[in-house]
């Protein structure tokens, strides 16, 4: 299963890239898809956003990015450092109370805001102070209307930027006007790009998303929900990683993660899967894999007692070939997950006591019993790894049941 985005960059008056917009797509063809604004915007955060970070796919230049009027009002922007991003409101956006009151909030915390498809409508002019970016569609408008609409707005100190810009001489004449950014086919098409992405089992969606509903939220249950699959863990590490304050803390297990979170963050979270819907519907072997070793990690943490060590067990399991199903390099992978340091030195080198436990499993996986019996003896005392390797497999096969 894979994500698709397109990318349109945008250029300054010469003609260097600044910055891109982004545009969901959900397959090859580069098109805008018949589906509800909200789901797209909801997709396009998930699949790119929450697992590869803005700032990668924009490549480290400005992301301009599409919101549709519930995503803004529930504040799904703030999923997103304001750093490098800017929010575009969507033309078909209505202007309201709400949205005026939004949109100081968002100003307020240091996010840019942007002016989609601009009518140059009265109804506009309470929300001005607040924008950086107003874009005009330059078809929508000859360039006599044009500029009469720009001299009334003279007193806001708008960045002006023109879309669907096609021929060398509305680029003359728009840089007259006063436009400071370019955008349309006289420089770019959209870009498309791919990449892999993680399943998520529905069920266990499902599931999440009613504990998420109660009136009172059970971390416990709830990180329970979301450790049997290995696609859900790893979007939410992904969500804490890039979203503001959260991306300094250290994560030792997944109620650990949903508790720094807190329930605002969480439920916003939980939203975004539910919108996006990413389940294909398949099972990846390396994720029942990956499973397996989770649980088989996490019962020897208890055997050796370690304390407080084993939820980062089962992480260190459950993390050690997600470079793989989602094909990209482990130590790339792991800057964007904010797991404790001897967690990503277990999966990086394989040291330390959650190293051993990773070769351990692997040996047992390979059927390298000499090997096994060495590592056993090196972790000593550890017992019964053949039941529990079963144990392990059948807990695995029952998340996985439809």
């Amino acid at each position: 299963m894979y994500g698709f985005i397109a990318r349109q960059p945008i250029f300054n008056v010469s003609k260097e890239t600044i910055g891109y917009e982004l545009l969901f797509r959900d397959g090859e063809a580069n098109a805008f898809p018949n589906i509800d604004a909200d789901e797209a915007t909801s997709k396009l955060l998930m699949q790119h956003h929450l697992l590869m970070g803005v700032e990668k796919v924009a490549a480290n230049k400005l992301a301009f990015i599409n919101f549709s009027e519930d995503t803004l009002i529930y504040h799904f922007p703030t999923s997103i450092r304001p750093e490098g991003m800017v929010i575009e409101v969507l033309e078909s956006v209505p202007a309201s109370e709400e949205l005026l009151h939004t949109l100081k909030f968002l100003h307020g915390r240091g996010y840019k805001l942007a002016l989609d498809d601009h009518d140059f409508d009265e109804k506009w002019r309470p929300f001005l102070p607040y924008i950086t970016y107003l874009k005009v569609d330059i078809q929508q408008f000859n360039m006599l209307q044009i500029s009469r609409q720009l001299r009334e707005l003279k007193q806001f100190p708008l960045i002006l930027l023109a879309e669907r810009v096609e021929t060398a001489e509305q680029f003359e004449q728009l840089k007259v006007l006063g436009f400071h950014l370019f955008q349309g086919y006289l420089f770019a098409r959209p870009e498309m790009m791919k990449h892999k992405q993680l399943p998520v089992n529905k069920a266990t969606l499902l599931e999440l998303i009613a504990e998420a509903s109660s009136s009172k939220m059970n971390f416990n249950r709830l990180a329970e929900c979301c450790q049997r699959d290995v696609g859900l863990s790893y979007k939410l590490l992904s969500f804490i990683n890039n979203s503001g304050p959260m991306r300094s803390e250290k994560i030792s297990s997944l109620k650990h993660a949903m508790v720094f979170m807190g329930e605002t963050e969480l439920k916003k979270f939980i939203s975004l899967l539910a919108l996006a819907n990413l389940a294909d519907g398949g099972i990846d072997e390396r994720i029942t894999q990956s499973l397996v070793r989770a649980y088989f990690c996490g019962q020897l943490a208890k055997q050796k007692q370690l304390p407080d060590n084993p939820p980062s067990a089962f992480l260190t399991g459950l993390f050690s070939n997600v470079h793989e199903i989602v094909e990209q390099p482990l130590a790339e992978l792991l800057q964007q997950l904010p797991l404790l340091d001897n967690v990503k030195q277990a999966l990086l080198t394989r040291q330390g006591v959650l190293g051993q436990f990773l070769q351990l499993i692997e040996a047992f996986e390979q059927a390298d019993w000499p090997r096994t019996e060495q590592l056993k003896q090196a972790l000593d005392p550890l017992t019964g790894l053949a039941e529990l390797y079963q144990e392990a497999v059948l807990w695995t096969e029952q998340v996985l049941k439809p």
